[in-house]
């Protein structure tokens, strides 16, 4: 049956009811501590998704995003489509939630009747799994905005109050909480999401380019594409190695630095070698490849390869040129840090052990029971303070929640904000840069003090963000898929701490009715 919703200020799209399969009930297991917490967090977590209508909804956005046509689609196609989208959707949360790789996952998924119960492939005659490449593509079944979307639903059904303020009316209860949650206070904080690329030495760019276009092009010549060098293309690769180890080497010796622009000067000389010989490669493949049994695609893959690395090669030899020979500095913005992702950036935080990272500004947003509320990843590295307006513009006008208070810690404070925050009417908890200034607000400002105690707390959360559902290191490759990575993590790291707070007030009802004496009997 088709219908039409209207998502809540977010997105009309069209949607449609579909009859899940059955699956059976979870066995009796009689296991650990951790086994226990574990089955009674992925049944908290179903009975989220299943009251709260996300599934309904990833559905929908799903349809958007592909462009599919409801009315032009048979409607077993349409129900199978809904299915494969549910699965998508348990399969990332239930992956973020176990730490597991795509490979591993599908593996244990095979052999875990609890996590076939919670994906619904567990049915009652069959198993069907999926494989390691089906859940790399449930990873990018949606956009990172129509995630948004879902994790902005998610939030407006937690703040959500019912009708005459009845707080078992409220879609909080259906989860299993008291009440609806506050977000009266919101906490900010940023932090560098590290990009997976080694340090991004000047020398050892060289080697990737290298490496890179010799392996194309052994791939080139294995498809009968060949043009005369002198070598094979691999013995290019080992002598770029054996330049490498000179070089790391050299750094040692008395007069290394001299040594070093001998061994980079070599380097260069090998590299330009290298580059042409890839482009005689690639020339041929471009005009040849019907000869070839390379597919359209397949010779794309190769060639945008090629061309992404021998594009950036003379600004790259440039680059190591002007930083190792000529001893002069390069501005940030246009170093190349890596061949392979142009929207790595130089984050420099000045703390121990990780003065300087690379990666993407990660901005989150918690409120005071660790649910983050707004996140978003920067392409570039814009300044903390600049970040806090778009920040409320998301809280305030996307998503309309009653944010009272904003926290953050010096890097946020400055005048554009308080001027800001006055504006708005909303309290002003960024912690000073003058300390007199600090010092009188914590002394004669009720809550202050506790506030920003309260907001160290989110650097914990920040980590719990980062290493548990993000991953160290987070593996997506490019902004895109990092940013969609982000969303995944948000998401399921809001479902876990709803369902671990739902799980805490089950636990302390039972408490209360154990421990209230029953009324005594009327004497007769």
């Amino acid at each position: 049956m088709i219908l039409l919703s209207h998502q809540t200020k977010l997105r009309t799209v069209a949607t449609f009811t579909y009859q899940p399969a059955l699956r059976p009930a979870l066995p009796c297991v009689y296991g650990p501590l951790d086994y226990r917490e574990q089955r009674a967090l992925f049944e908290r977590i179903d009975g989220i998704l299943s009251a709260s209508g996300l599934e309904q909804d990833f559905i929908n956005l799903a349809l958007a995003d592909r462009k599919i046509d409801t009315d032009a689609t048979s409607a077993k196609r349409l129900e199978r489509f809904a299915r494969f989208s549910v699965l998508a959707l348990r399969a990332n949360i239930a992956r973020i939630l176990t730490g597991l790789g795509h490979r591993d996952f599908c593996a244990r998924l095979a052999d875990s009747a609890l996590l076939q119960w919670l994906l619904h492939v567990g049915q009652v005659d069959s198993v069907k799994t999926f494989s390691k490449s089906s859940s790399d593509r449930f990873g990018q079944w949606v956009s990172e905005e129509s995630l948004r979307t879902i994790n902005q639903k998610f939030t407006a059904l937690l703040a959500a109050t019912g009708g005459d303020n009845d707080a078992s009316q409220t879609p909080s209860a259906t989860f299993g909480l008291p009440g609806p949650i506050s977000f009266d206070d919101v906490y900010f904080d940023s932090t560098c999401l590290k990009a997976d690329i080694h340090f991004p030495t000047d020398w050892v760019l060289l080697r990737d380019a290298a490496r890179t276009l010799m392996k194309a092009t052994v791939l080139i010549r294995k498809h009968g594409l060949k043009n005369r060098m002198p070598q094979e293309p691999l013995e290019f690769l080992s002598e770029m190695n054996t330049l490498c180890m000179k070089m790391a080497v050299k750094g040692r010796a008395a007069n290394g630095r001299k040594q070093r622009k001998q061994v980079l000067r070599e380097m260069k000389a090998l590299e330009k070698r290298i580059a042409g010989h890839a482009k005689a490669h690639l020339t041929a493949l471009k005009t040849r490849r019907d000869e070839t049994a390379l597919s359209e695609a397949q010779a794309k893959q190769i060639i945008d390869r090629m061309e992404g690395v021998l594009d950036q090669l003379p600004a790259a030899i440039r680059q190591a040129h002007e930083r190792m020979i000529g001893g002069r500095r390069i501005a940030n913005d246009d170093k190349i840090l890596s061949l392979y992702d142009d929207s790595v950036n130089v984050i420099v935080r000045g703390k121990a052990g990780a003065n300087v990272e690379f990666g993407n500004k990660l901005w989150l947003g918690e409120n005071r029971d660790g649910i983050i509320v707004d996140y978003k990843l920067y392409r570039d590295n814009p300044s903390d303070s600049t970040l806090a307006k778009p920040a409320l513009e998301r809280l305030l006008d996307d998503q309309e929640l009653a944010v009272k208070q904003v926290w953050g810690d010096r890097g946020l404070t400055s005048k554009v904000n308080s001027a800001m925050l006055e504006r708005r009417k909303i309290g002003d908890g960024f912690c000073p840069r003058d300390v007199t200034e600090l010092s009188d607000r914590l002394t004669h400002e009720e809550g202050f003090r506790e506030g920003l105690k309260r907001r160290a707390g989110t650097e914990a959360r920040i980590g719990i963000f980062k290493n548990v559902f993000l991953g160290r290191p987070l593996l997506a490759k490019g902004f895109k898929h990092r940013e969609l990575a982000v969303s995944w993590a948000a998401l399921t790291h809001n479902l876990w701490v709803v369902a671990r707070m739902a799980e805490a007030e089950k636990k302390r009802k039972a408490d209360h009715e154990q421990n209230t004496p029953l009324p005594q009997a009327r004497a007769a």
